[in-house]
Parts: structure tokens; sequence; C-alpha cells
């Protein structure tokens, strides 16, 4: 086996939407991702993909914005409101787990501290075993920590949320309830349509915790990235300091632009599953290794220009690039959360009070709001536990919004 790397923009592109590689970034993590939407390949793949897109329809998506983000946001940032500080990682994180247990199927019934930190603490677990090819920790040390989340998140949250969905779905097949009783989330979906895609329990399980990470995990990224790049960037652009507050359309874009330079993942990997010649004319045999390299792509000079590498929401891209470049990935793998993330493109013709904005926009928004800013006596750190360029740690000051 031989690994191929790619790392155009054009030729990346390309290279993701050829339907003959396969997922394969996430082998290492199987202790989670065996099997989950996001490692299926051909009509596996495509049928439950299918099924799972009914949950993310733009309708939803603007329920979610006006009234789920809202109410959580609320009630989420109220304590660190009151203490006038935050770890933005922390908060991002439990902002963003809680959005993404609404519409993944899992409830919080006491909606407390203390059960948000214990979800909290079995999400970040998931999402180091999800990314566990990066991970600088003992692999196998991981592997069991994953293991022990995934059994406490079975009897503490998981078994009693699917408990529920049964017994509402039974309801509504007996005509005891309306169709808008029953939950519209991931769970409900998979419960609902189990003789149209099998799935063993423990997948199931590992299907809904695959989604909690993967929502939380990137979203939280994304948003302490973009904070940060909007800040840095007034700092040294005045004259952009005041759109950032009164305009949102542009503050979006600025968010857009941080999510080019800081993909979730840098690279993609996929697995040819025949010989065959890539689009950079590389020939691959059955089972090598083919590396995209997103973070490259992203910031290739002749698609974003000779500063590709810098942060400049005022770039002009050519018809039909998005703004945030491959970071969602294109084709078959096309996140599923993007439009949720980053919201949709606007037109020359767009509202802004109708507009959605996507949810790491909106919440970067919100931190404007309440004048977040570093904190200058406690510097941010990066992350430890991994080779990604995210942030561990970035303690901010906050004030109140009235």
């Amino acid at each position: 086996m031989k690994t191929i790397t790619v790392s155009g923009y054009d030729v990346a592109s390309d290279t993701l939407r050829d339907q003959r590689l396969a997922q394969s970034l996430y082998d290492e993590g199987a202790v989670i991702m065996a099997d989950v939407l996001l490692v299926l390949h051909g009509a596996e793949h495509r049928a439950r993909r299918l099924l799972e897109l009914r949950v993310f329809r733009r309708d939803f998506f603007r329920y979610y914005e006006h009234v789920v983000f809202p109410a959580t946001l609320k009630q989420t940032v109220a304590p660190y409101e009151a203490a006038g500080r935050a770890d933005l990682m922390e908060l991002s994180y439990r902002l963003t787990m809680n959005l993404t247990a609404d519409f993944a199927g899992i409830d919080r019934p006491l909606r407390d501290a203390e059960e948000t930190e214990r979800l909290r603490r079995q999400v970040m677990v998931f999402s180091e075993g999800a990314t566990l090819v990066h991970s600088t920790r003992d692999k196998e040390t991981v592997r069991n920590e994953v293991r022990a989340a995934l059994a406490e998140f079975k009897t503490t949250f998981y078994e009693p949320s699917l408990a529920r969905r049964q017994l509402l779905l039974t309801d509504f097949a007996a005509g005891k309830i309306t169709e808008e009783d029953v939950p519209r989330d991931v769970l409900t979906v998979l419960l609902k349509n189990d003789e149209r895609v099998e799935m063993a329990p423990d997948l199931m399980m590992r299907e809904i915790a695959f989604y909690l990470q993967a929502g939380s995990h990137s979203t939280a990224n994304a948003t302490a990235h973009a904070f940060h790049d909007v800040i840095t960037w007034c700092a040294t652009h005045p004259e952009d300091r005041q759109r950032v507050d009164t305009d949102p359309l542009f503050l979006q874009r600025c968010v857009h632009e941080s999510l080019r330079l800081h993909p979730a993942s840098p690279v993609a990997w996929r697995r040819s599953t025949c010989p065959m010649t890539l689009p950079t004319g590389a020939d691959a045999d059955a089972d090598d290794r083919v590396v995209i390299d997103l973070a490259t792509a992203n910031r290739d000079p002749s698609i974003f220009g000779v500063d590709a590498d810098s942060f400049n929401p005022h770039r002009i891209l050519r018809d039909g690039t998005p703004p945030w470049g491959l970071t969602f990935g294109i084709g078959v793998h096309t996140c599923l959360g993007r439009d949720l993330d980053g919201g949709l493109q606007p037109r020359a013709d767009t509202d802004p009070l109708t507009h959605q904005y996507g949810i790491v926009p909106l919440l970067v928004q919100e931190l404007i709001k309440r004048k977040a800013r570093p904190d200058p006596s406690d510097p941010a750190l990066a992350a430890s536990h991994t080779e990604r360029a995210n942030w561990g740690y970035y303690p901010i000051l906050l004030d109140t919004v009235c």
C-alpha cells in the first residue's frame, strides 16, 4: 500500500468527488466510529444519508436559529456573564453540545450545570476517540476511555432518550398523539425507519454519539478560531470594527474566511476501492491511501490570492468557489451540518432580517454584543492532546447584555 498526497484546490475538489474513494481517516477511531454515517461507502451510505437528511432541512434550521439557539444561549451563557469571564472553549463546547443534543435526540431533563457537565465530559471523550489518528496520547488508553464513556452515556442519557421516543412513536401509531408531538431529531428518524436502514442497537447508539461529538467538537473549535480571527482583524483594521458590530452579513463573511483557514481536520483520508487514476494523474492501486491536504488546498494562492495564508474578509473569489473552501468537504461526504454551522451564502438581494446565518456566526455575534475580549492577564493556550491546530484554553472577559 502506498500513500498519495493531493494538495491543490481544484484537484483536491475533484478527488473528494470521486466515488471510487472510500473514507478512511477514522479507522483508528473505530471504537466509536465503526459503521457510523461518516465512514460508510456506496449504497449503504446513500441510504442512511438520505434518511438522516430529513432532519437537516432549511425550515428546521430556521426554527433552530430563531427558537432553539436563543433559549439555549441564554441558559448556557448566564453563569459566565455573571462571572464576567469564561473559557471560550468550555463555553462554546457547552453551548454547541446542548444544541447538537437537540437535533441528535438526546434528552437532558434537568438542564442544570451538573447534567450539562456530565454530558460534556462524555462527548469530549467521544471526540478524542473519533480523532484518534491525530491524538498525541497513548491510543489504547484513549480507546479504553471511550469504552467507559460510552457505557456511562448509554445508561445516563441514551437509554432514557430512546425509551421516551419509542413510547411516543407507539402512541403516535395508535392515534393518541399527533405528529407535532413526536420529536424531530436523528434518533427519532432512525427509530421510525428501522425497517429501511437496519442498525444493531450498539451501532444506533454510536451513531447518536457520533453526531454529538461531531457537532459540538468542530463547532466549538470553529467558534474559537473565528472569534480570535475577528478580534485580531479588528485590532489592526479599526475601520471594520463598526461593520462587525452592526452588519451581520459582514460578520458571517468573516466567519466563512476563518472556516477556510481552519478546517476541522487539516486532511481528508480516502482509500481507493479499485485501481484508478487520480485527478492529479497519479495511479492508485486498490487499497492505496489518498491523503487530501485540505489545509493547503484552502490556501491555494491560485484560487484565494497571493495572501491566501492570511485572514482577509474582503477577499474576492471566483464564481462557484465557496468562501470556506473545502472545509465542509464536497461530494457525497459533504458535511450534513454545513448550513447549520456556517449558514447560507448571502446573495445580492439577501434580506439580513430573514437570512440564515449559521450557529458559528450567531455565536460570534453574541460574543461581540457582550464585548467579549481576550483576557490580557491569562494568555490562551493551544491544545496539547492533538496534532490539530486547535485552541485548548481561551480565557475571555465578558460584559452583561441587558
